[in-house]
């Protein structure tokens, strides 16, 4: 059975991401066992910092790896951070620049979020990579699908 996954980084790192075609996603190093339990047919949601938006969904295509090259990733919070848990994908559905999802304005739809609210969806999404059930998956690619 899949698993469907937030992982929450820069709009920045979204972008290098997105000139990758989504070909991979990187983990910071505290995400180890995390990223280890992905497996091919999961699904991981891009959430964006700062601007609060879901950019992009993603599957899962193959076994986690390390990799300590670097791929332009950078971590807002601890410079010189590398990210070197990775795992292949393909995108599912990637929002176009300026067509992203504003979380605030889907917060009672998601399990995730609905007990927060949009005042206090910061502390929905700290750290870099969370689980999700299917059913906040569902409505965050359906809602996607519907602006692409």
């Amino acid at each position: 059975m899949s698993q469907a996954w937030i992982t929450v980084g820069t709009p920045e790192n979204f972008e290098v991401l997105r000139k990758r075609k989504f070909d991979i996603t990187a983990f910071k190093s505290s995400r180890k066992k995390q990223s280890s339990e992905m497996r091919p047919g999961d699904r991981i949601v891009f959430y964006l910092t700062g601007k609060v938006l879901f950019g992009g969904v993603v599957e899962v295509t193959g076994e986690a790896f390390e990799d300590t090259s670097d791929i332009g990733l950078e971590s807002e919070g601890k410079p010189g951070e590398d990210f070197p848990y990775r795992i292949k994908t393909k995108p599912v559905v990637i929002a176009k620049p300026g067509n992203e999802i504003d979380v605030r304005d889907i917060t009672d739809l998601l399990d995730k979020t609905r007990n927060f609210g949009p005042k206090k969806l910061g502390m929905c999404f700290r750290g870099n990579l969370h689980r999700i059930s299917d059913a906040d998956l569902e409505v965050i690619e359906g809602l996607l699908a519907e602006r692409k």
